[in-house]
This record gives structure tokens, C-alpha cells and sequence, in this order.
């Protein structure tokens, strides 16, 4: 009678059960030697047997129905079958005679009615061994979950830590993960040249690969580097140290929905189309070259509008005439800069509050999606749907806050520094002023207002607070009430504590 040896190990990866396939093939060999057993082939693979499709095992049963072997020598039924289907294939070839012989060392069999009834019961625990093995790992996860621990190998950036069975930050990846989400959060870098730079600085897979395109994307979309995961399509609040703020994974998740949204190519590029909106019927203002010169006009899209054409010297004139009023003398902005250094110190234990009154929200939210739960748990009349929906929703306004916390606690008062930056573009503008690009003037106004509109060829706009202090008087009026003014600042500790 001819044999095949067999052997199998449960996965694939170097690392783990390397010697078990080795072991198996040195004690089978022995094992066939003592007792005298042709030996057609050895034959191993490294897949479980949890489930059927094992190519080996199929190639294996395939050459014993063509008679290239009668009997099969492995360690143990279980290295044969783990599964129903597979087991049933056995006892199968078994009963038409395709199989006159199964040999094990660590288990007898006789092909035999009772001999088969017992290969049946061996299968029976094999089976029963892995399905337990899988519950007790769902048990483990939905331990881990309600915890705040993420249950499966740690996404880049991160590493397992065996001992408290959650992840850690990897000091080496973790900043190039972050750079990354800054990189492409600020919309001039496309997921390929992303993937490339970080190639360039040697980040990769914890096997070695060389980073997708398509993986940079996944990461990108991760909600596990600003504290929160996905699991089993529910959502829950990680307890791990978070890598990125949800302020920048949200920036990142616009640019990335912008992109995706084809844009028409312009024939002509005009520094202000699409900057405002007609003051008459709401619809975009446009731009078109006649006879050598730019013109802005209304699309008159939504209803017939008589707004008028208006050449774009003249608009040039009229922004520049606001970024005039909003000009500091130097005199005035090193006054300005010196009061801030002062007003930090001052402002320290303001934050303090402000933070205390951000942990109160968080303990609200905390207790909300407690009460949540309990309502859900209780039968409540809460669906699955409506409680992961209301669950996601309090989870990222609780990681907003914490957001808010970190940043408060890492800059101090360092919410000063908008505006210290808005007194040195003010005392920056009049070299705007000097110049022609109309490119450089879009942007300072686009820095220091919104909501540009076009009336009765009249460019106005909304100035942002700080700035609407400056353009409100003269510098001699503004300096004695500038701290006041911005004190409502809505971006201010005092204004949203």
C-alpha cells in the first residue's frame, strides 16, 4: 500500500509555527520507517483548516481518486480536517475504498465501521476545538472593544504592546503618518505624491512593502489616528494616544471629497472669477476679455440681472482702497506686538477655565452616550441603526473637544498668535500696495474676510472681527480699543468660555 505524507500548519507567516511543519515531516518520516510504509510524496501547506479550499489537500485527494496512493500518513486528524466539508470528503474516499488507510502517530485508526464512527467523532472535536477557538476570540475582541482597545494587529503608525494588549505609538512612523494627513490636508499634494514622498523618507508596511497609492488613501481615511474606530461596522472611542487632530483628519476628508469633483478647464485664468457673488440675485460673478482688458459681470444664471460690467482696474482700485484702511503704521504694530507679549501672561488663567469648562462638555457627552446605551441595552425602542447613528455623533463631538483640550494644553496661550499674525500682515499690506499682483491681493482678502459680493459695480465684503477693528477708524482711535475689540473674537477663550 503507497502513502502520502501530509502536514499543514495553521498560517503562512515566518514568524510563527516555523518548526511545526519540520517537526511533522521528521516524526512522520521515522514513523513510516518503523513501520514500513511506501511513501509516494510529502506534501505540505500553510493554510488553516477552518474552512474548506485547501489547494494541496485538494491537489492530494484528486491523485489518491486517480490510485497514485491508498492511505494518507499525518500527525493527526486535525492536520487533515478542521471543517465539516473536508472531513465528510474523508470518511467519504473511506467508505467507496479510494482511502483503504489513514496512519497517525498520536491517534488509531481501523478501517473499520467503528474505526470510522471514531475518525468521525475525531473530526467532530477538531471542529468543535476551532469554533470554540473562534468564540473565545470574539469573546477577547468585544472584551477589548468595550474597552477602548483596538482588537486586531496595530494600524501603521502604531504597535501592539503585548502586554497591555492594546497599541502604542511608533515614535519612528508615527510622525511620517502625520506628515502625511499635513501634507495632503493642504491640497497641493495628490495622493500619489504623497505616496512618494513618504516612500522617499523610508516609511513602510511592517512587511517591508513600499506604501499604494491606494494604501496612502486607506490611511488618509483611517479614523483610528484621531482617537475613534470602526469595528464590525460600529463605531467606538479608542483609549490609545491619538496621532493627528480630528480638525486635520476633517481637512484632510474635504480636499480629498474635492478632489474627486471634475473642474472645468478656464480658456482664460482671471485673479477674482469666482471670488464673488452679484449683490442683486445671489449668482456667482464671472469674468471674460474684451478688446485687451478684463471684465467682472454677473452669470445671471437664476433671472435676468442688471448689474453692470466692471473692468478690473477698477475693482484693483477699490480693494485697494480697503486694504489701505486696514494698514498699520510700524509704529503702531510694534506697540500692538509688545501689548500681546504682555496680555499672554495675563490670559494664562482664563485658559485654565476655559479648559474646565471643555472637560465638563467632554463628562456631558459621557454621560449621554451612557444614557444611550442603557436606553439601547433596555429594549428602548431605540433601532440598531438610529443608536450607532446618535453613538458616531456624540463620539466625534467628544473628540472634538478633546481636540480643543490638546490644543489649550499644548499652545497655553498661544490663541494670541492669530492675532500677533494679523498685526504683521496689517503692517505688511502697504507693500501690497506697491505691487500688481492681483493673485496676492485675493489672497490677502480671502485671509481677512468672506462672503465678496458685486453691487452696482461696488466690491464689498464681511471683515473678519480683528480686522474690522482696524478698517472701523482711524490707527490713533483703534489702538486704545484694540484689545477690546478683540476680545469678541469668537476664536477667543474668553468669548467661548
Amino acid at each position: 500500500m503507497k502513502y502520502f505524507i501530509y502536514t499543514r500548519k495553521s498560517t503562512d507567516s515566518e514568524e510563527r509555527q516555523i518548526l511545526s511543519i519540520e517537526s511533522q515531516i521528521s516524526e512522520l518520516k521515522e514513523f513510516a520507517a518503523k513501520e514500513k510504509l511506501e511513501i509516494v510524496a510529502s506534501l505540505s501547506e500553510a493554510k488553516t483548516a477552518k474552512e474548506p479550499g485547501r489547494k494541496i489537500f485538494g491537489e492530494m485527494l484528486g491523485r489518491i481518486e486517480k490510485g497514485e496512493a491508498q492511505g494518507i500518513l499525518a500527525w493527526h486528524p486535525d492536520r487533515l480536517a478542521r471543517n465539516s466539508i473536508d472531513g465528510g470528503k474523508i470518511i467519504y474516499l473511506l467508505d467507496t475504498g479510494k482511502i483503504k488507510d489513514l496512519k497517525f502517530p498520536t491517534f488509531w485508526f481501523d478501517s473499520t465501521p467503528q474505526g470510522k464512527f471514531m475518525m468521525n467523532i475525531a473530526f467532530g472535536q477538531s471542529k468543535y476545538y476551532i469554533d470554540n477557538l473562534s468564540e473565545n476570540i470574539k469573546r477577547g475582541h468585544r472584551a477589548k472593544l468595550r474597552k477602548g482597545i483596538w482588537p486586531n494587529f496595530a494600524p501603521l503608525g502604531y504597535l501592539n504592546n503585548h502586554k497591555t494588549r492594546g497599541i502604542d505609538v511608533d515614535s519612528e512612523k508615527a510622525p511620517l503618518v502625520r506628515k502625511a494627513f499635513e501634507l495632503y490636508s493642504t491640497g497641493e499634494y495628490t495622493l500619489k505624491a504623497v505616496a512618494i514622498i513618504l516612500d522617499q523618507a523610508g516609511l513602510r508596511s511592517y512587511k517591508g512593502n513600499v506604501l499604494s497609492v491606494s494604501c496612502v488613501q486607506r490611511m488618509l481615511q483611517n479614523q483610528i489616528y484621531y482617537g475613534v474606530f470602526s469595528f464590525n461596522g460600529e463605531i467606538y472611542d479608542g483609549t490609545h494616544e491619538p496621532i493627528i487632530s480630528k480638525k486635520l483628519f476633517d481637512s484632510v476628508q474635504q480636499v480629498m471629497s474635492n478632489r474627486g469633483k471634475k473642474k472645468r478647464k478656464r480658456k482664460h485664468e482671471f485673479a477674482f472669477s469666482g471670488l464673488m457673488k452679484c449683490g442683486n440675485c445671489d449668482c456667482l460673478i464671472t469674468a471674460e476679455k474684451q478688446k485687451g482688458h478684463h471684465y467682472y459681470r454677473c452669470t445671471k444664471k437664476k433671472q435676468p440681472c442688471n448689474e453692470k460690467y466692471l473692468r478690473e482696474e477698477n475693482l484693483v482700485e477699490q480693494m485697494k482702497g480697503i486694504i489701505q484702511k486696514v494698514s498699520l503704521p510700524d509704529e503702531w504694530a510694534n506697540n500692538m506686538l509688545a501689548e500681546i507679549d504682555k496680555e499672554k501672561e495675563q490670559v494664562r488663567e482664563e485658559t485654565k477655565v476655559f479648559v474646565q469648562n471643555l472637560q465638563t462638555q467632554k463628562v456631558e457627552i459621557e454621560n449621554k452616550a451612557e444614557n444611550l446605551l442603557d436606553l439601547f441595552i433596555g429594549g428602548k425602542g431605540i433601532e440598531p441603526e438610529e443608536y450607532q447613528a446618535k453613538k458616531s455623533k456624540l463620539l466625534n463631538e467628544k473628540q472634538d473637544i478633546l481636540g480643543k483640550i490638546r490644543d489649550f494644553e499644548q499652545k497655553g496661550n498661544n490663541w494670541l498668535e492669530p492675532m500677533k499674525e494679523m498685526i504683521l500682515a496689517s503692517s505688511q499690506a502697504k507693500i501690497l500696495l506697491s505691487q500688481s499682483d492681483n493673485q496676492e491681493i485675493r489672497a490677502f482678502l480671502k485671509n481677512i474676510g468672506s462672503n465678496f459680493i458685486l453691487k452696482d459695480k461696488k466690491f464689498q465684503f464681511a471683515l473678519k472681527i480683528g480686522w474690522r477693528a482696524l478698517a472701523e477708524g482711524e490707527p490713533t482711535k483703534t489702538f486704545p480699543n484694540w484689545r477690546r475689540r478683540w476680545d469678541s473674537n469668537p476664536r477667543s477663550p474668553k468669548a467661548r468660555a
